[in-house]
């Protein structure tokens, strides 16, 4: 598969996916079977502000799950939306002047025409060919639509 894909697009993050949802099943399923394994007489010694610490505790791991769900770089003909987190930016694309995937880095990183540079969580390393795909697509993305127009 190869070519300039079509606007709009939209990247996430593959492994970091799947072992965040793996392991999140894995510690409900884990905490449930502990709740049940402790029986009546041990959950009955639990107080309110202990369940309430536990509920906190868990929708703390919520929370980071989703964040980590969240994450996406979205090409549309405007422009391009990075969602790292809770955090989303928007860019015009003349504002990135390069994409870039370093060898050992856990994701990808833009340039921008101030000098600055975001992440790009959406394109983890650990996703391999995935990753180098993506960002090899971002690039011709961005040198496609940065172009000033022929006339």
């Amino acid at each position: 598969m190869s070519g300039t894909p079509t606007l709009p697009h939209t990247w996430r993050p593959l492994g970091v996916r799947i072992a965040g949802t793996v392991s999140g099943v894995m510690l409900v399923v884990l905490v449930a079977a502990a709740w049940i394994a402790f029986g009546p007489q041990i959950r009955a010694k639990f107080t309110g502000l202990q369940l309430i610490t536990l509920a906190f505790l868990g929708s703390i791991a919520l929370g980071v799950w989703f964040a980590l769900m969240r994450c996406r770089v979205s090409a549309t003909a405007t422009g391009v939306t990075v969602v790292n987190g809770y955090r989303r930016r928007t860019f015009e694309w003349a504002e990135i002047v390069s994409v870039s995937l370093r060898r050992g880095a856990p994701w990808a990183t833009a340039d921008l025409s101030d000098g600055q540079t975001v992440s790009l969580i959406a394109i983890q390393g650990s996703d391999g060919r995935r990753a180098i795909t993506a960002v090899r697509e971002l690039r011709e993305l961005i040198e496609a639509n940065s172009m000033p127009p022929k006339g």
